[in-house]
């Protein structure tokens, strides 16, 4: 089977999402295992998809014998392995954590849910190893639709968010397709190393311009770009505890990779790429104090850290922006430091909810006394929001900062600068309340009933994912220089074989 590992990755859990229904008839047991097996499978698969583009180089692999561009193709080289691995990790850690939370659920429920959790997990996953356009556009699709019902499924606030989720997320598929169609006009190949070759004679002409801003702006509103981030908050607030945390942690960065590996990769030197990505970089830099300050005035927890991720995934687009070695490290970089804390802090926050009921800042009081562990992982997850040391979100956010003087960028280095400051304005705010306020009886009635039902602390389905992400994020920042050299160097455009 290691001839097809890279089949494997997305085929795994959409062939076992088929079965899902099937399998919830008999038991809902046999359905979670065979969907953490197809997680696992994925997984393994990524991984050693990943050391073989390391070690033998980029891996085409090409369905039914039929050679590209005719053919179906995925390809793995190091940045697909690389995402890939995050991807398949986050699905598999986030459904170990959905375990206490879908307890107690009727059982066709529970069927439902991991059925579409593994379309959500087979969908992203083909979006990173998928070799042609409009197959990334299907996986886009199928991720996408699953994410709106998930979303749904948080009751009848979630609906509405999930409803115009997807009005705003169709509009964006819409516009990608049309730019892919241009392509297709232009080139008559959906290839994406066929248009590699096919589009340098055809980088001045009109329609590519088109075609770049067109996928641009549909990848730009999947991914959050602000000011395309209108169905964010609401759709990262009002979903279920896991939901938010694999939506948060994994979803828009498979976006954001798209726009790497096609500005990047496919139209490379085309002259529309630069002003796209100049564009880009002033609603990234707009967006981080936008997405800081609305951060600042929530109440409610889970928005704040909805809008903190519209600050967050601007740091991705203004790296990919700068276009020189530093921002780009910073930018690739900030994909693993944004999945891990904020993954670590919706999921938390998730914890928090599910187990006191509370949302609103304020009523955190003293909630460190209670759920110590939960609180620790969130204070090094609020650590690399901020920017500091030893955690990976200082060190992109200080390659990001080499790479704003090296491009002599210098709006982009207070900018960068002003957010950590901002940033460490909210969650310090969190922190202020969770260890240093006294409990003046707003959760007395909670505390009574929780420390009747065996305590505050999690269960360990949900604790465990907490602190791994926790571990994670210090792993991450201490080995940061050997992830950049061993792998996130060999993903940069000119350094691919």
């Amino acid at each position: 089977m290691t001839a097809h590992l890279p089949a494997l990755i997305p085929v795994a859990p959409l062939v076992i999402a088929l079965l899902t229904p099937i399998l919830a008839r008999l038991s809902v047991t046999l359905v979670r295992i065979t969907a953490l097996t197809a997680l696992l499978i994925s997984l393994a698969s990524s991984a050693g998809a990943l050391q073989h583009a390391l070690v033998e180089g980029t891996w085409h692999y090409h369905f039914g014998g039929w050679a590209p561009p005719w053919g179906i193709e995925y390809v793995i080289d190091p940045l697909a392995g690389i995402i890939a691995v995050l991807v398949s990790f986050f699905c598999l850690l986030v459904l170990v954590y959905a375990a206490p939370y879908l307890a107690g659920k009727p059982a066709q429920e529970k069927g439902y849910f991991y059925t579409l959790y593994l379309l959500l997990a087979a969908g992203l996953l083909g979006m990173v190893v998928t070799g042609d356009v409009f197959n990334l556009y299907v996986f886009l699709e199928i991720s996408s639709l699953a994410a709106y019902a998930l979303i749904a499924s948080g009751g009848s606030r979630a609906t509405v968010a999930a409803y115009r989720y997807l009005l705003i997320g169709t509009a964006a598929a819409s516009l990608y397709l049309l730019g892919i169609g241009y392509l297709y006009a232009l080139t008559g190949s959906l290839n994406m190393a066929d248009l590699a070759v096919l589009l340098p004679p055809l980088a001045a002409t009109n329609a590519v311009a088109l075609a770049v801003a067109l996928i641009t702006i549909g990848l730009g509103i999947k991914m959050a770009l602000f000011p395309l981030h209108g169905w964010l908050p609401d759709a990262y607030s009002s979903a279920p505890a896991p939901v938010a945390g694999i939506l948060a942690a994994v979803m828009a960065k498979v976006s954001a990779y798209a726009i790497y590996r096609i500005l990047y990769f496919v139209f490379k030197t085309a002259a529309p790429v630069q002003v796209a990505l100049d564009i880009a970089g002033w609603m990234a830099a707009a967006g981080i104090l936008y997405g800081s300050i609305m951060a600042i005035a929530q109440r409610d927890l889970w928005r704040m850290l909805a809008y903190s991720s519209v600050a967050q995934m601007a740091y991705i687009i203004l790296g990919l922006a700068l276009g020189n070695i530093m921002g780009l490290y910073g930018a690739l970089l900030q994909i693993l430091s944004h999945a891990f804390t904020k993954g670590c802090l919706f999921l938390v926050a998730g914890s928090i909810s599910h187990q006191t009921g509370i949302r609103d800042i304020p009523r955190l009081a003293r909630l460190s006394r209670r759920m110590p562990w939960t609180l620790a992982a969130f204070v090094v997850a609020a650590m690399s929001m901020v920017g500091l040391p030893p955690t990976v979100g200082f060190f992109s956010k200080w390659y990001l900062m080499l790479g704003a003087v090296e491009a002599g960028a210098w709006v982009f280095v207070a900018v960068l600068v002003a957010s950590s400051l901002l940033t460490a304005v909210y969650f310090f705010r969190v922190l202020e309340y969770a260890y240093l306020k006294e409990d003046q009886g707003q959760v007395e009635g909670q505390t009574r009933e929780v420390k009747a039902a065996g305590g505050w602390e999690l269960a360990p389905a949900m604790l465990v994912p907490v602190l791994i992400l926790g571990l994670g994020i210090l792993t991450l920042g201490i080995f940061s220089d050997q992830i950049i050299s061993g792998y996130i160097h060999f993903a940069l455009p000119w350094r691919m074989p």
